[in-house]
């Protein structure tokens, strides 16, 4: 009978060693970093346990949900949208999320991945609905930043925080793309064409200055060659002026030599200019070369009665000879 009681107690110790264990092993609890669990007491949130060893009422709490916090990605799929002037592109997009708030992410939304997943590609569809075609291809960096702001904004209460959204590829379909490339082409030679006529506009302009500093400097030229021709005249004629002054002088003095020199001169430039007249190829000219000093001595007699005894005294000394002048000398004085 004694052993069958010392038995009994060894029973009842191991099953109360292992009763002890189960409680310890459903109390202690050891959360992985980077994961948050939810504690939950009869079916109801209490705590949210952090990374490392936790304990809790055994048999009572129980783990609720196991929460990863740290930074995910979600594929979007390929999904059709149309833009705003009703062009269907194709655009996939990827996105990236991290849980915040354990407890708000486990029970504030059912099968978080599908329900953040929805939201963007609803997003998607919106944010490029809402733009055209060449602004869809060309501002991928504002869609992205509008994807992010609305996605964040309709996930918050989820208790979870939207890091980026982006757009991986658009593709419009083929025929709109072979259309874009001509447009394309079309508008780099309508460019090269523009630069072109740009170019020989410029050319032309740069000509016509060219010419009109030609033309301007040419004028100076004339004027300042004109200005200078009609200084020489003016002094030519105020030397001849002078000179006919000076001779006037003379006559009126009884200086018979300055009417005969006066005269000549006259004479002489008017058969040099008969000479060399552009309309007369001959000139015939019967004199002889005698007359000039016959008509010189004419009018150095006219003078003399003109004058008489008015003449000065070197007048009226100076011999009645006429002295040699080359060629005509008189003949027969």
């Amino acid at each position: 009978m004694a052993d069958l009681s010392l038995g009994g107690m060894d029973i009842a110790v191991i099953a109360f060693v292992v009763l002890v264990v189960l409680v310890l092993f459903a109390g202690i609890k050891t959360v992985p970093q980077g994961y948050r669990y939810t504690v939950e007491r009869f079916g109801r949130y209490t705590k949210t346990m952090e990374p490392g060893l936790n304990i809790i009422v055994p048999f009572i709490d129980r783990i609720g949900a196991k929460m990863n916090v740290m930074e995910q990605v979600l594929d979007v799929p390929t999904q059709e949208v149309i833009t705003k002037d009703n062009a269907s592109v194709s655009a996939d997009a990827v996105a990236f999320y991290q849980v915040l708030n354990a407890a708000q992410a486990a029970y504030q939304v059912s099968d978080l991945q599908n329900a953040i997943l929805n939201l963007t590609m609803t997003n998607i569809r919106s944010v490029m609905g809402s733009m055209d075609l060449d602004e869809l291809l060309s501002n991928r960096d504002t869609i992205n930043e509008k994807l992010l702001r609305v996605v964040d904004d309709a996930a918050n209460p989820w208790g979870i925080k939207i890091t980026r959204v982006e757009i991986k590829d658009i593709a419009p379909p083929k025929d709109l793309v072979d259309a874009m490339a001509r447009q394309m082409k079309a508008e780099r030679e309508k460019r090269a064409q523009v630069l072109e006529a740009e170019g020989s506009r410029n050319a032309q302009i740069l000509r016509a200055e060219g010419a009109k500093q030609s033309a301007i400097l040419q004028a100076e030229g004339q004027r300042e060659a004109a200005f200078r021709d009609a200084e020489a005249r003016e002094r030519l004629a105020e030397a001849e002026a002078k000179a006919t002054q000076m001779v006037s002088a003379a006559i009126a003095a009884g200086d018979v030599q300055a009417i005969n020199y006066f005269v000549a001169q006259k004479y002489t430039e008017a058969l040099a200019a008969i000479g060399t007249a552009n309309n007369q190829k001959i000139v015939l000219m019967p004199m002889e070369a005698s007359a000039l000093i016959g008509s010189l001595g004419g009018i150095g007699a006219i003078a003399k009665e003109v004058f008489g005894d008015n003449q000065a005294p070197a007048a009226r000394q100076r011999p009645t000879t006429t002295p040699r002048t080359g060629p005509f000398e008189p003949q027969g004085k």
